[in-house]
Parts: structure tokens; sequence; C-alpha cells
């Protein structure tokens, strides 16, 4: 099933990517943004990015489940053995803002885990595709994810760190998560970590670009990531280099039970 699909998928994800292009930075029709809750922004290219999305892909697999940001979960999708997760646009902070770092994140689970995900981010000119045992490319080219053995010095996507992460090293941060995970993918990052619940349609295509330019993605906890599961969520993400994953889990967890036990 994923191999059939793939370029089907990969046109549908470009299509609706070109058309949130032409809304981007103000071009063309205003865009419309208001928040779902708190500093929670959506905007209407969001929710049309999402509609064009559920039509194509559910038309592709039709007994697909589905889940997306910006779509009324339903547990319908519970009973699917596939399922397909989507962020219409992961970033729209930066998309609203006229910054380059948003991007459509389309993913087909299988069976609880991801099989095929595909990100693309138009604004930087970047498509990243992975199949599950195939490996990941980034337009077209082969992926390495980083291969560093050493925790200090760790290049981290980051507009600030706490002191207690001073040793480490801070590159250019995307609003998106799942591109700041893609960057380890590409070597041009060594770690991403996440310390809060995290919603699956976040990280799912990313995970597999991740894990197939041979990286590790995680939970905080260093726990596999399961998909399709009621709550549709985990607590953090780890995307890293293999050397250095176990002392990530380690930096990280008394931080990470802080935040997840009863107070």
């Amino acid at each position: 099933m994923p191999g059939r699909n793939l370029e089907a998928v990969i046109a549908a994800t470009r299509e609706v990517g070109d058309m949130a292009m032409a809304r981007w930075r103000g071009e063309g029709q205003v865009v419309n943004v208001w928040n779902k809750s708190h500093d929670n922004p959506v905007s209407d290219v969001d929710l049309a990015v999402d509609a064009r999305l559920k039509a194509v892909l559910g038309a592709m697999v039709p007994e697909a489940g589905w889940l997306s940001e910006e779509t009324a979960d339903s547990a319908d999708r519970l009973s699917c053995r596939a399922m397909w997760c989507v962020d219409p646009i992961d970033g729209t902070r930066d998309f609203i803002r006229g910054r380059p770092g948003w991007a459509v994140s389309v993913a087909l689970v299988v069976d609880g885990a991801v099989e095929l995900g595909v990100l693309y981010a138009p604004a930087l000119d970047e498509l990243w595709v992975a199949q599950r045992g195939k490996g990941a490319l980034l337009n077209g080219e082969p992926l390495q994810a980083s291969r560093r053995t050493s925790f200090d010095g760790a290049r981290v996507p980051a507009d600030s760190l706490p002191k207690i992460d001073r040793d480490l090293v801070m590159v250019t941060k995307p609003n998106s998560i799942a591109l700041r995970m893609a960057l380890v993918a590409d070597d041009r990052a060594d770690l991403v970590a996440t310390l809060r619940w995290g919603f699956e349609w976040d990280v799912a295509a990313a995970a597999l670009i991740v894990a197939e330019a041979g990286g590790t993605v995680t939970d905080a906890f260093g726990q596999p990531l399961i998909f399709n599961t009621p709550r549709a969520q985990a607590f953090g993400v780890i995307a890293c280099a293999p050397g250095i994953h176990q002392a990530v889990v380690e930096r990280l967890h008394d931080r990470a039970v802080a935040l997840t036990s009863p107070s």
C-alpha cells in the first residue's frame, strides 16, 4: 500500500504546499488568522490545506482513518489499521509572520508505525520524503543523519538555552517542530528535544525521516513513539544522533519526571 501511493502523496503534498505558498507574506488574498485557544493561532489557509488533503488522501486509501490538527478527532480511526496523520501547516506562527520555517506534514501510519512521511517546506524549497526501510531523501538526495558521539557541543535548533544546557550550541530554529527534527536527518543539527505533551501530527512524518536517515527518535523518556493512540499524544520527543541519545535521556530525565508527576 505505501509504495503504491508514495508519488501520489508527494504530488498531493506539493499541491497544497504551493497553494499555501501563494498566500504567504500577504501575496494574493489576505490571510485570515484567529486563535483556537490561548496563543494557538490558526488561519484560513490551514483549514483550506486540511480540507484538500482530506479529500485527496481519503480517496487514495479509503479504508484509512484520519488524524489532523485541524479536524475534530474521531475514535473511528482507532479501528483502522491505516491512518493518515496530517499537520496542514506545521509552524503556523512562521507562516502568518512571513517567515519561512513552516511546512506541510503528511504521514501514513499502519499498525501504529509510520510507513511513509512527506514534509514539504515550499518557502525553503525543501521536500523531505521517507519510506519505511527505504531511506530518506531531501530534494531527491539521500540523507545521512548526524553521527555525533559527544553530547558536549551538540547543535540544537533554539532561540535560547537554560543555564544547565549551555554546553550545547544553538543553530537556526524554524517554528515547525517537524522541520527542526528534519535538520537532524540532514546533519544540520545533532539534537531536538521537547518536554511537553505533543500531538502525533506534529512529529509523525519527521520521525520517519529522521529514523530512515539513521537518527534516533523517541519520547522524552527514551521510549519508542507509537502512533494512532487514543490520546494521539506522547510526552516530549527526542530526535538526535544515535551516539548521544542516552546522554540526552539522562540530561532530561529529572525535568521530564517533574513535569509528568502528579502535583
